[in-house]
């Protein structure tokens, strides 16, 4: 056999994506290029349940034993070893959530660095160890391969100082309390398929970008810029989420302590997992699910309302903050595929210059808004896995 049949035959390089979350694995299996090309994508959900589960597209799911992420990622990754999808695995990217003050930039992994995210973990507990353990599962299994951290954080990481700063006492801004916003990977994509899609002016100009899915967040973002986002020192804060409460009063914190005997560890709990739509609703967290009963349960109703009206307030703001707005774009579970919300949202934003046409709007067309409406409302899918691919190519010179 010549040695040009040999190459022809050489598997190809591929790219692995990871993006953990508290009780699931989202991965997925992309080749190197201008864009990576997504080759495969799976998930492993309800971590931690018995009823946990692993799929990849285009083959039925099967129940698995995940009593931690710990098994789960052994599971994906004996996955990978028998997988014909895998290729030549060349990387994996990890979608870090938390990057603190000091990462503004995706970072090779290594031991210093996990370390480093081992001491920020109590910025972010919710989410830092479990991908901590996911980084070393892989070393532990692949010593090799490398590994690329892709900060969440990173995209606000230069904000403003006014839109960093958050009234407290200073002394605690020196241990690393700022606003710092999240969802960063999902925004630079979206302000990425904005130039594509509408022109370098349109990138440039004055846009509020609409994360809408079980996590929801907001920014705004000017000449290429970020200049505000709604999240701020953990994900909790903002709009309300499927679970998350979103901006709460902080004397809450004080009055259930007193009056529930609640431990900080109980109000983390409620605001991250027992409130936003399910807190409020008292029946689901999936906002398909409150559409569908909104006209006979009144708190379901009353859920979608307060979320239209809070992400209303919020595009309002940051178009003052922004002096004006020239692009708002939707993205996300509920904002790509819940016109009704979008049309909800939109309503009483007629003063900005933002209208709807509801046959567009109705079909989800890549531009919802009308002719003469003077804001261009779009509606974009955003693709943090890509991103993550493209991330991981650029840093390791992956083509």
């Amino acid at each position: 056999m010549n040695k040009q049949s040999t190459q022809g035959r050489r598997a190809p390089s591929r790219v692995l994506t990871i993006n953990g979350g508290s009780s699931s694995i989202k991965f997925a299996l992309f080749e190197p290029g201008e864009p990576p090309r997504l080759v495969q994508s799976g998930q492993i959900e309800r971590i931690g349940q018995p009823t946990a589960r692993f799929s990849v597209k285009g083959a039925p799911a099967r129940n698995i034993a995940a009593p931690d992420h710990t098994a789960a990622v052994n599971v994906l990754m004996d996955w990978l070893e028998k997988s014909t999808a895998r290729g030549a695995l060349a990387a994996v990217g990890h979608r870090v959530v938390h990057g603190g003050p000091k990462y503004s930039e995706p970072e090779r992994i290594t031991a210093e660095l996990v370390e480093e995210l081992r001491r920020l973990s109590p910025f972010d507990p919710e989410h830092l160890p479990e991908e901590i353990l996911l980084t070393e599962a892989f070393h532990r299994r692949f010593p090799e391969l490398p590994q690329v951290a892709c900060f969440d954080t990173a995209f606000h990481h230069d904000l403003p100082r006014v839109a960093q700063l958050l009234p407290i006492p200073r002394r605690y801004e020196a241990q690393g309390v700022r606003r710092y916003g999240f969802h960063g990977l999902s925004y630079a994509f979206l302000m990425e398929e904005l130039a594509r899609l509408a022109g370098a002016e349109a990138a440039r100009g004055r846009v509020i970008l609409a994360h809408l899915g079980n996590g929801a967040s907001l920014a705004a973002v000017c000449e290429g810029k970020p200049m505000d986002t709604s999240m701020s020192f953990t994900p909790a804060a903002g709009v309300p989420m499927s679970t998350r409460s979103g901006d709460l009063d902080p004397g809450l914190v004080w009055y259930l302590a007193r009056t529930e005997k609640m431990s900080a560890k109980q109000f983390n709990e409620m605001v991250n997992f027992h409130s936003g739509l399910l807190g409020v609703s008292e029946t689901s967290a999936d906002m398909r699910d409150l559409l569908q009963c909104e006209a006979q349960d009144v708190r379901a109703a009353e859920a979608v309302a307060l979320f239209c009206y809070q992400v209303r307030k919020w595009i309002g703001g940051f178009a003052a903050a922004l002096g004006g707005l020239d692009t708002l774009v939707f993205a996300g579970g509920i904002g790509e595929n819940a016109p009704i919300v979008r049309a909800r949202i939109c309503k009483g934003l007629e003063f900005l210059g933002i209208e709807l046409d509801d046959p567009k709007n109705e079909a989800t067309a890549g531009v919802i808004s009308t002719p003469t409406g003077r804001v261009a409302v779009r509606v974009i899918h955003t693709d943090e896995e890509q991103m993550i691919a493209k991330t991981v190519c650029s840093v390791l010179g992956l083509v």
